[in-house]
């Protein structure tokens, strides 16, 4: 077998890398924040009493779930402008990562809330506590904690299913390996070139995962 790994090309290249890189933690984050937002607004509404708001809930978490992530991608990218609802690249990528995330994060969130003990909800009935106060004061911190270690591992798996968003983004670290291939570089060492920045962002995030735990 004489197959040699050249780095050289790698490293002239690194600063396309590296933007990758950048711009995969910065959507990643992004989608995060927001998607944890929807998530928690998703879960409220899968608790609601209001039977259309849960019906609302219900409809959007079982539509995405039971969708490829890719589907999803191209329908944001390429199905809204038909309806006259334009995005760039990079804005249609968040909007699909969120309107993912929100929907595992709903189920997860939800469980976390039904987890919550019955007597502390009672107690913080019997104190005078409002809905609102209720749910920031009592339940939303033993829920955080119950659902942290699903719901880290699903912010990494968004993180790492922003590859898939490359096709309608100019720039990220699979097109940024994509570069590297066409000047000349081997397939196999292009894409290797392309993934590794992608294991050096999950790393920290995971042992950072498991200091807070």
């Amino acid at each position: 077998m004489d197959y040699v790994f050249q780095f050289g090309v790698v490293w002239r290249e690194f600063d396309a890398l590296l933007l990758g890189a950048w711009l995969t933690v910065r959507l990643s984050a992004l989608a995060m924040a927001l998607g944890l937002v929807v998530g928690v607004a998703g879960a409220l509404a899968t608790l609601s009493r209001w039977r259309a708001a849960r019906a609302v809930a219900r409809i959007y978490v079982e539509a995405i779930r039971n969708t490829p992530f890719l589907v999803q991608v191209l329908f944001v990218y390429l199905g809204l402008p038909s309806i006259g609802l334009r995005l760039r690249p990079d804005q249609a990528a968040l909007l699909a990562m969120v309107i993912n995330l929100g929907a595992y994060a709903t189920e997860i969130v939800r469980a976390g809330v039904k987890a919550v003990p019955a007597g502390q909800l009672e107690a913080g009935t019997a104190l005078g506590l409002s809905q609102w106060q209720l749910f920031r004061h009592v339940v939303w911190l033993p829920a955080l904690r119950a659902i942290f270690p699903a719901l880290g591992s699903q912010f990494i798996l968004i993180m790492l299913a922003s590859s898939v968003v490359s096709a309608g983004m100019d720039s990220s670290v699979i097109p940024s390996g994509g570069l590297i291939e066409r000047i000349g570089l081997p397939v196999t060492q292009a894409i290797s070139s392309g993934a590794t920045p992608y294991s050096c962002i999950r790393k920290p995030r995971t042992q950072t995962a498991a200091v807070i735990w």
